[in-house]
């Protein structure tokens, strides 16, 4: 089927569905950073699908530009993600171009998710909840079914959605979604029930259309993995945050999760395995947390450390602020603050004492290894917080597919 994909960030939904045989018409994304992830991911599936892989090699080994990847791959693949606000004044003509890219039978899905920062239960109290505009941004979406009236749509958010201004929003939001043709369902998704080795739940909204036939629609969960992050990190090498090399290469051979959900497949290399400096403070910081966790399954608050190492003036809010990943089950959740500091997702090796590498924040997402992230380290932290798991998706999108087939 052929999807369009709005608010698409760096393309972890799109993704999903694209690993179930779907097509992308557009990709439409305000941050031009992830769109020009999204172009290089867009060059990955066409040259796979032409056997020419080794031109994207060539690319991750800098060997090329992404102007001359680019070059390889049709222009309607480089025209088709569009990158701009979502906006009264802008939806016109970003349908407009979208209509370019349409094909004969026209949209078959539309996803997406609208940034969620205005429904977040941590930052719910520092908002007005009524006049963020951001709470509205559905109303945008819900444009773009009216135009196109796709047989399904898959909507993704944060739980505290459901709570929003007591949960005036998400009672308004379905009723919109219904007045405009669509039987509606809702369900919290624990990512950690489909291959995904984190704590991460998210609220899917699914709309098809009222005149097809369907059952009953639910994401059934599965048994939870019994893989561990270990598992996730077992192949990559150590680094050295005082000397970081420039080219690194795997250490070992892939676990069987990573070959279960091909994570990682023997024509990858391994890029992105980068992760920010330490200063000496925070380092020893990182080696109490470590030590805490790894010999009792403790986790520190800051007003533990000893007193030379606490620096900071606030020492009576967020004393969870370092927190260890934990090897032996699931990672907590990974959201955008990964790209602010890295104290919050401290690597569990205490010969390291360093936070997770983009490479390592990609895998626990469930992004495979051949999936490159554009811009600096900050941003394309930015993008992989931001993102909804690959493999979440793909199980998303599997279900919706069963359900309108």
């Amino acid at each position: 089927m052929k999807y369009l994909d709005v608010f698409a960030g760096a393309g972890g939904l799109s993704e999903g569905f694209a690993q179930n045989g779907h097509t992308p018409i557009a990709h439409v994304e305000m941050n031009e950073v992830a769109c020009k992830t999204l172009l290089t991911r867009n060059a990955f599936h066409y040259l796979c699908g032409k056997d020419r892989l080794e031109v994207y090699t060539d690319y991750l080994l800098k060997n090329i530009t992404q102007e001359q990847l680019l070059k390889e791959v049709p222009k309607r693949l480089v025209t088709s993600v569009i990158n701009t606000e979502i906006t009264s004044r802008s939806l016109h003509g970003v349908i407009n171009t979208i209509d370019a890219h349409l094909p004969t039978h026209g949209v078959d899905l539309i996803i997406g998710g609208p940034p969620c920062q205005a429904y977040s239960r941590l930052k719910r109290h520092a908002i007005d909840e009524v006049g963020d505009s951001r709470n509205y941004l559905y109303r945008y979406y819900a444009q773009f079914l009216i135009s196109y009236t796709p047989k399904a749509f898959l909507f993704e958010n944060v739980p505290g959605l459901l709570s929003a201004n007591g949960g005036k929003h998400f009672k308004n939001m379905k009723a919109y979604f219904r007045r405009i043709g669509y039987t509606i369902y809702d369900q919290v998704v624990d990512a950690s029930h489909f291959d995904v080795l984190q704590a991460r739940e998210r609220l899917f909204i699914v709309g098809i259309r009222k005149d097809i036939e369907h059952e009953a629609f639910e994401i059934s969960e599965r048994t939870r993995t019994v893989h561990s992050v270990s598992d996730l990190l077992a192949d990559l090498p150590a680094i050295d945050t005082a000397a970081p090399a420039a080219d690194v290469t795997y250490s070992g051979r892939p676990t069987s999760y990573l070959n279960q959900t091909r994570l990682r497949t023997q024509n990858d290399v391994l890029t992105q395995h980068i992760a920010r400096p330490v200063n000496s403070n925070d380092r020893a910081i990182y080696r109490h947390a470590i030590e805490a966790w790894n010999s009792r399954e403790h986790r520190i608050r800051y007003s533990d450390l000893p007193a030379q190492l606490q620096t900071h003036r606030n020492k009576h809010a967020f004393l969870d602020r370092y927190k260890v990943v934990n090897p032996k089950g699931l990672s907590h959740t990974v959201v955008a603050h990964i790209s602010k500091d890295g104290h919050y997702y401290i690597h569990p090796s205490i010969d390291q004492s360093r936070s997770l590498s983009v490479r390592e924040a990609a895998r626990i997402q469930a992004f495979p290894d051949n999936y490159y992230f554009e811009g600096g380290r900050t941003a394309q932290f930015h993008q992989i917080g931001n993102a909804v798991p690959p493999k979440l998706a793909s199980h998303l999108a599997a279900a919706i597919t069963q359900a309108i087939s």
